[in-house]
């Protein structure tokens, strides 16, 4: 039996970690990290930062390198088959370094129930048959830290919010019945594809950590800005995760 922690470290700042999140690594036998190539090799470098800081016990710390997702395709079925082979990688460690069972831990940035699929992937190794109790231990997630950092709050008055992503935002435009929206996942900048007049964006990239960036205003006066911000830190670093709320209005 694999009693398999997903724990929720928030966006990289070990401040953000929960004493639920600490306990949760310090019980277990095994915490995996995955390595997502040199381009992004400062998020490995986060984890074993955080792992440094908190784990006071025998937990054993090993690597493995995340497979790359095919972007050739059909989008969902390129994150298919993605998926499978993360799930199989995943039983490749568990088999090697917990063939008896154990306790295993996994790091999941922001919070593992919000535009993640670590569950989901957890999902197909019982799938298959392996024996599996699957426990969430919660973390702060990258829209909190963006209202936060520029003092907002998420909703107006008595009014929802609509979290969706760049790829649905640019395919089906502004969705009705809503005036804020939180992206995600936005390869592109799709809110490029929007009339800007009467909106206002509140962006921003590492959200948490030492090097975040911020950008408010009306979208039509600071969309380009945020582009080409956005250029300058990707190519910086090699990688970007970035997330923002648009309001109308």
């Amino acid at each position: 039996m694999i009693d398999l922690h997903l724990i929720g470290i928030g966006t990289g700042n070990p401040d953000h970690l929960t004493r639920a999140a600490i306990a949760a690594m310090n019980a277990a036998d095994l915490i995996l990290l995955p390595r997502k190539g040199d381009a992004k090799s400062d998020l490995i470098d986060l984890r074993r930062t955080i792992c440094a800081d908190v784990l006071v016990g025998a937990t054993r710390i090993v690597e493995f390198d995340l497979p790359e997702r095919d972007s050739t395709g059909a989008y969902l079925d390129a994150v298919d088959r993605w998926h499978d082979a993360i799930a199989d990688a995943w039983t490749a460690e568990i088999a090697l370094h917990l063939p008896n069972g154990g306790t295993l831990g996994l790091l999941v940035w922001g919070d593992p129930s919000l535009y993640d699929s670590t569950l989901r992937i957890a999902d197909r190794l019982r799938a298959k048959g392996m024996a599996m109790r699957v426990h969430v231990e919660p973390g702060i997630t990258s829209l909190q830290v963006l209202t936060a950092a520029h003092a907002i709050p998420l909703n107006t008055l008595a009014a929802p919010v609509l979290i969706t992503t760049g790829r649905r935002l640019r395919a089906g435009g502004w969705p009705s019945g809503v005036d804020t929206l939180a992206v995600m996942l936005d390869g592109g900048c799709a809110f490029e594809t929007l009339a800007p007049e009467g909106i206002a964006i509140w962006w921003g990239a590492y959200l948490g950590m030492p090097n975040q960036a911020l950008i408010a205003g009306p979208l039509d006066r600071v969309g380009a800005e945020i582009v080409d911000s956005r250029a300058i830190l990707r190519a910086r670093h090699g990688w970007i995760m970035d997330i923002y709320l648009l309001r109308r209005g």
